[in-house]
């Protein structure tokens, strides 16, 4: 028994330290150490198993269990991000914005549509859609290769394609100045480079040699791809730090919670779920795995008062985030 015990302890250890590793990616760039923003896609696993053998420790009554307690408290928020209950907000809402990867109107153009039209959202941000066009009464849209479209009921002032120019830094956002009740507010729409997986390249069928190739793969494939969001993320805080204006900052981030990208995208804002939102964040679904990777952050004196990832529409690989704010000063 005490054999098992010290096993399970140095296991324990071992995923503590792992999982203070993913916070180091508020300090740490890929480009300098891509392996702590890789640990943080295995988060929740580890996480779990964090919680399940600080509970055994708590029933076996060893001293250790305080110690896995007292150190769990650094990963509240991080889980937060995760998983949520916020209480009810009190105001009202006079802003609705909803962010949706529809991958390009490929699963049905006219059914896109008919989801958005009696959504009656005053701002719609939508990623890997550029080049459709969507006809929705009532809705200026401007739009950017294949990769961004931004609908709104109300004035567009300007608009920006964040990126690409120099053929440094590939295209990473749509930047939109929209006046809304005589204010102006910037809209960054976001899709960071996407790391192009299919299913079979990510599902284990338990031969070994196979799924040791396949993850060799898949680590060849991620690390690029975080270096290549440093570099996106660097040129989207530029557009968020000198923007005159108050932000919402919405999109496909191909990042996961406590990711280099997310933290360094969140600096100066407030992540709208954590704010108002309930239950799971999970939000693309192709993967049975629990996955969010879509975001909608504001400034501070912009106040969310709901958050909601609508999982019964599968239009796409992704589930619609809808936000409502209130433009009030808090």
């Amino acid at each position: 028994m005490k054999i098992f015990r010290l096993i399970l302890l140095i296991i324990h250890l071992g995923i503590m330290f792992l999982l203070l590793g993913t916070l180091l990616n508020a300090y740490v760039p890929p480009k300098i150490f891509p392996w702590f923003n890789l640990l943080s896609l295995g988060f929740p696993v580890l996480m779990i198993v964090y919680i399940i053998l600080t509970v055994f420790w708590v029933f076996s009554w060893k001293k250790r269990a305080f110690v896995f307690m007292f150190v769990g408290l650094a990963f509240i928020n991080p889980v937060k991000r995760w998983v949520n209950y916020s209480p009810d907000k009190k105001g009202i809402p006079d802003l609705k914005v909803i962010s949706f990867n529809t991958r390009a109107g490929g699963w049905g153009k006219k059914k896109i549509e008919d989801y958005l039209k009696p959504q009656n959202a005053d701002v719609i941000l939508l990623q890997e859609d550029g080049a459709v066009i969507y006809k929705l009464e009532g809705y200026h849209m401007v739009n950017s290769n294949d990769l961004f479209a931004v609908l709104t009921k109300h004035k567009i002032i300007s608009h920006k394609v964040l990126g690409g120019q120099d053929g440094n830094v590939k295209i990473s956002g749509l930047q939109a100045d929209i006046e809304i009740k005589g204010k102006i507010y910037r809209f960054i729409d976001v899709h960071l480079q996407s790391f192009h997986f299919e299913k079979d390249m990510v599902q284990l069928n338990g031969n070994s040699e196979n799924d040791e190739e396949k993850l060799k793969d898949i680590v060849k494939m991620l690390i690029p791809t975080f270096k290549e969001h440093q570099g996106q993320v660097e040129l989207l805080q530029q557009s968020i730090e000198n923007s005159p204006y108050p932000v919402i900052l919405g999109g496909d981030f191909n990042s996961v919670p406590n990711s280099y990208e997310y933290y360094h995208l969140s600096q100066g804002l407030e992540d709208a779920f954590l704010v108002a939102g309930k239950g799971s964040a999970t939000s693309f679904h192709d993967y049975k795995f629990p996955i969010r990777i879509d975001y909608v952050f504001s400034s501070k004196n912009i106040q969310a008062l709901s958050y909601e990832v609508d999982r019964s529409v599968n239009l796409s690989d992704h589930f619609p985030v809808t936000v409502k704010f209130s433009l009030s000063d808090k």
